[in-house]
């Protein structure tokens, strides 16, 4: 493995503009175009990257085909994969603070929120290394006859393109790489044009820990050049894609010409169902309030699981939307990097006028406004220039409403009412997404039920927002397909083969002769 490294390493300090890695190569973009990166905290270019296109792309889909089919990568044995892969866990955790911070100001997060972003990719790395550890040869078929050898084995998909999004730039990515390394894959990976420094910091540790060259590769670019040409490209076996359902469906349709795998993980409009059980107390009553607010504020709302409907029993509606519109009121917003901060920027000035435009639309219809709506005023944490907007509770919302049925991505939260358990799973469950949800109550055959009833690919009962490497992640309905982390997330990188071995051949006698 070490003969065939031969990747230099990014001079990111003196030259800005290398950031396209093919076959352990950091370069400049082909053409020669770059892209300055923005702090959305106020605005400020803090990097300048590659704009890399087509001809970037096909660069390192021919880099990663020529390491899948001649390199030693795919036939490196468990135990080295695994090996490497908690060494690249090891160098994050070595540079958490770095790149903790790096992660703040590519994606408006707070450093907290940065930090903990790379322990999880660390826990994701770690994660795959020990489920292939623990793996056996294959499983056994039982072929009835004790001349017969029978058994599946898997093997890995070949070359993967990887398209990951803005919102959780080393996160994401770490859902793809992680496994598509432990499966013996090779691949080519997209970061978002607008947040990829991470992605590009996490290429290098790639390199640091002995990944052969052209295993790894990264084009960074807009994704109508560089990730529609990876989608289509015919050298390309599967691509995995972590973004917004437009996107996600021409991503579909390019694939779809070449018969490639593909995994789409496209969002959702997330319930989150409170009864009035789960409130019968001052520390319940606290407790669903305070989750509610972290379920729908987190990132200013920018997650993909984000709590963003709210749909509380009618006898507690009034008492807890006024406490929960009083407490979001009082979250600090603020440059992510300062001390105090709890809700950094949007990320970009298209995404705080997207957000806009869906409050505006819910006010035309109807909704109350009981908090937020509009820019904060500029302060000593929040330059003017940033991409700031206030945390929003829309009251009196229902399922005819824009920002009720799409996607907002910020902080925005819908307030709807029910009266009945069957009621409470009907509105949770109407909608074209089904990624995630939550139950709060105190009986636990209602937790049961709602928790059995709810269409959503993960669903908590009295909590929200954690998920575990070891549990599958992915939606139903028009959240995507497929699933990432979990025995599941390591199987969509690889090819099922069974392979029937014969001890005691003799002439079958079909035919006459």
């Amino acid at each position: 493995m070490d003969q065939e490294r031969k990747a230099t390493p990014n001079m990111a300090g003196q030259q800005a503009d290398k950031t396209i890695q093919v076959a352990g190569e950091w370069r400049p973009a082909l053409s020669g175009a770059t892209r300055e990166i923005l702090d959305p905290a106020d605005a400020v270019p803090f990097a300048r990257v590659a704009e890399g296109d087509e001809r970037d792309a096909d660069a390192a889909v021919d880099a990663a085909r020529h390491a899948f089919d001649a390199g030693s990568w795919p036939r490196t044995p468990v135990a080295e994969r695994a090996a490497l892969l908690r060494r690249v866990a090891d160098l994050l955790i070595r540079d958490r603070e770095e790149l903790g911070l790096l992660e703040s100001r590519d994606a408006g997060k707070t450093v907290e929120e940065g930090r903990v972003d790379i322990d999880c990719v660390a826990d994701a790395f770690r994660y795959f290394a020990d489920l292939i550890t623990a793996e056996g040869p294959g499983r056994v078929v039982d072929a009835g006859s004790p001349d017969v050898h029978s058994v599946v084995v898997h093997e890995p998909v070949g070359v993967c393109a990887l398209i990951t999004p803005w919102n959780y730039p080393l996160l994401q990515a770490s859902w793809k790489i992680a496994p598509a390394l432990a499966a013996g894959n090779t691949f080519v990976v997209k970061p978002s044009e607008i947040t990829p420094m991470t992605t590009i910091a996490l290429l290098e540790r790639l390199d640091e820990a002995g990944l052969p060259a052209g295993v790894a590769n990264i084009v960074t670019g807009p994704g109508h050049s560089v990730g529609a040409r990876l989608a289509e490209h015919p050298d390309v076996d599967l691509v995995s894609f972590t973004g917004g359902l437009v996107s996600g469906t021409k991503v579909a349709q390019a694939a779809a010409a070449g018969v490639k795998k593909i995994a789409l993980e496209l969002g959702g409009k997330n319930p989150n169902v409170v009864f009035a059980d789960a409130c019968a107390t001052e520390e319940d009553f606290d407790t669903a309030v305070d989750q509610a607010l972290n379920a729908a504020f987190i990132h200013s709302g920018q997650v993909c699981s984000a709590g963003a409907r709210l749909i509380v029993e009618e006898s507690v509606r009034e008492r807890f939307v006024a406490e929960l519109a009083r407490r979001a009121g009082r979250i600090r917003l603020g440059r992510g990097t300062e001390k105090g901060v709890e809700c950094g920027p949007l990320v970009s000035e298209q995404q705080r006028a997207r957000t806009e435009a869906y409050v505006a639309s819910a006010l035309a219809e109807g909704a109350v406004l009981r908090c937020g709506g509009r820019r904060p005023e500029p302060s000593g944490t929040r330059p003017a220039d940033g991409y700031f907007y206030e945390p929003t509770v829309l009251d009196q919302c229902h399922r005819e409403m824009k920002v009720v049925r799409e996607e907002v991505f910020g902080p925005v939260l819908t307030v709807e009412t029910f009266r009945t358990e069957d009621e409470a799973v009907a509105l949770a469950n109407d909608t074209e997404y089904g990624l995630a949800g939550a139950v709060w109550t105190t009986d636990p055959g209602r937790a049961r039920r709602v928790a059995g009833r709810l269409r959503h690919g993960t669903v908590w009962i009295n909590d929200f927002h954690p998920y575990l490497p070891q549990a599958e992640w992915g939606g139903f309905g028009k959240s995507g397909i497929g699933r990432e982390l979990g025995p599941a997330g390591l199987a969509e990188y690889r090819e099922t083969k069974h392979v029937y071995q014969n001890l005691a051949p003799r002439p079958v006698r079909w035919f006459a002769g």
